[in-house]
């Protein structure tokens, strides 16, 4: 089925059911005169967006154009579309947090208490002080299984996921001349359960021209705003960011109809930034990055739909990013926070432990893939474990530090989590990342390493989904890691525009647990692809 009858569909399933409750108001009223009065409709500017989404939960999210409080409505729809049934009848109107400046009018709904393996049409609109309702938009998202049944009576079959980073850098932004972000148009096209957007979900650190002139002679031509032609400093700076990007037709369209889990890196505020740095660029007038963080952060979480506390602690909580998502007996996923916690860039080669996601998120993520009992166990790392990232000449950005020997400094961070997992005989886990712009896999081994206290492991990297391509950058030995593929542009800081140098990864879950990776490029290619048992 097209996106355009998928969409259509779920459309009429909600007007079939008594969606006329969240029809949008009128932009004229007639008065008892019978002379219309004009009223001003709330907008979505922004669009609908789902996210965290688990076996009974997830995040309804948008953004209005002026002060209003989010409904949304929920129906329990089948393949087809059509509302389920009898016993598997699911329908529910939400209301959630009021839109205002001081949230930049973004708001939220927890959804909670929803059937598991159940796909919902959702329909989302404000409402203004006076009850008025205002635009609506459609969108769907569906619930993991938590048994081998869907809602809708049929055997669940697996689920499938997608995967990138790096969103509008090095000055490559919504080109509608190429038909903007199209990398995200084949995400879309796959079909995927859900979405994890590695890091770098912004570059506030890269200013947007409206010409760039590139290698070739062509002339790439973006949609500019205020916010995005310089870097970014003050709080409506850093929202103007994320105000662009949705912009963009293509993510406008899949983040209607696939969840998001959102992490954060480096460009959400500056490049290569740790807690406390004081910044040496001079476009700056702000250096402090705690103070730019802050601001960055604040946007971010405004801007991504990030489930709230949890009564267990495990998910978003206001102090962290870092949390689980579980889906189902088949999958959790672990979205790490690598840059909250983190000592300063150094050479890396410390004989004493320093930080790079910090102890108590390390006993966390001990603690919990340990715990899990799912299947498969996904760690969403948003720096890569094995992959050298410099940051200039000496330090390094990542937990590498470029010596194959035994580890130090953040890389004594990683031995103790994989010792940990040995320990707990933790089978099945996967790591996926993004960060350096070109994709690979690679498999870790202790046969080939100086660390030999852990399990084999495989980490895959993908991105960039719409910025410069560049790599591949040099492996360190350490944990004993091996280029199995990659994949980078023709040259460095290559544009999105053949799509050829932009690229995600997809994930295809069978029903037989059986792990399918594929790296694609952002025309929907498939450049390599593995599949890997589940170790019983």
């Amino acid at each position: 089925m097209t996106e355009f009858s998928r969409r259509n569909v779920l459309k009429g399933a909600l007007a079939a059911a008594g969606a006329a409750a969240v029809v949008p108001g009128t932009a004229g009223a007639a008065s008892a005169s019978g002379v219309a009065l004009v009223r001003n409709r709330l907008t979505l500017p922004s669009g609908i967006s789902t996210g965290d989404v688990t076996t009974g939960s997830g995040v309804l999210w948008s953004r209005a154009s002026g002060p209003g409080t989010l409904v949304a409505e929920l129906l329990a729809v089948d393949d087809g579309g059509s509302p389920l049934s009898g016993g598997r009848a699911f329908r529910r109107v939400l209301r959630g947090s009021a839109a205002t400046e001081a949230t930049d009018f973004t708001a939220r709904i927890d959804a909670s208490h929803l059937p598991a393996g159940t796909r919902f049409a959702v329909s989302m609109h404000f409402e203004d002080a006076d009850g008025n309702a205002g635009e609506t938009a459609q969108g769907s998202f569906s619930t993991a299984a938590d048994t081998g049944l869907l809602a809708s009576g049929r055997e669940a079959r697996g689920q499938s996921f997608v995967w990138t980073g790096d969103t509008a850098g090095q000055g490559w932004g919504i080109n509608e001349e190429i038909g903007g972000m199209r990398g995200y148009a084949a995400m879309h096209a796959t079909r995927p359960d859900f979405f994890i957007h590695s890091g770098d979900t912004i570059y506030a650190d890269g200013p947007i021209s409206a010409q760039v002139t590139e290698p070739n002679g062509q002339i790439w031509r973006n949609l500019v705003t205020e916010e995005v032609s310089k870097v970014a400093q003050t709080l409506n700076d850093f929202r103007g960011r994320h105000r662009y990007n949705m912009m963009d037709k293509n993510i406008h369209a899949l983040y209607a109809e696939v969840p998001v889990i959102a992490q954060w890196d480096d460009h959400e505020t500056h490049n290569n930034w740790y807690p406390g740095q004081i910044l040496t660029d001079t476009r700056y007038t702000e250096r402090r990055v705690d103070v730019l963080a802050a601001r960055g952060r604040q946007a971010w979480q405004e801007y991504q739909p990030i489930a709230g506390v949890t009564a267990g602690g495990t998910g978003f909580e206001p102090e962290r990013i870092y949390r689980k998502i579980s889906r189902g007996p088949q999958l959790d996923i672990f979205c790490l926070d690598m840059r909250s916690f983190k000592d300063p860039n150094t050479d890396g080669k410390e004989t004493h432990l320093t930080h790079i996601l910090g102890q108590e998120q390390t006993d966390w993520l001990i603690r919990e893939v340990s715990r899990s009992k799912a299947t498969w166990k996904v760690i969403a790392n948003d720096l890569p474990l094995g992959l050298v990232v410099p940051d200039g000449p000496v330090n390094e950005e990542s937990l590498s530090n470029h010596d194959d020997g035994a580890p130090l400094g953040k890389e004594l961070e990683l031995a103790a989590v994989l010792s940990a997992f040995k320990r707990d005989r933790v089978k099945s886990v996967v790591w996926l990342t993004a960060d350096v712009h070109y994709c690979a896999a690679h498999h870790y081994s202790p046969d080939r390493a100086a660390f030999t206290d852990f399990d084999p492991f495989w980490e895959f990297v993908a991105g960039p989904i719409n910025a410069g391509s560049f790599g591949p950058n040099a492996l360190d030995g350490t944990f004993g890691p091996k280029v199995e593929f990659f994949k980078a542009g023709a040259y460095a800081n290559e544009s999105p525009r053949s799509g050829t140098s932009q690229f995600f990864g997809h994930v295809d879950l069978g029903a037989d647990d059986v792990f399918t990776v594929s790296l694609r490029d952002a025309n929907g290619t498939v450049v390599w692809s593995k599949s890997l048992p589940p170790q019983r």
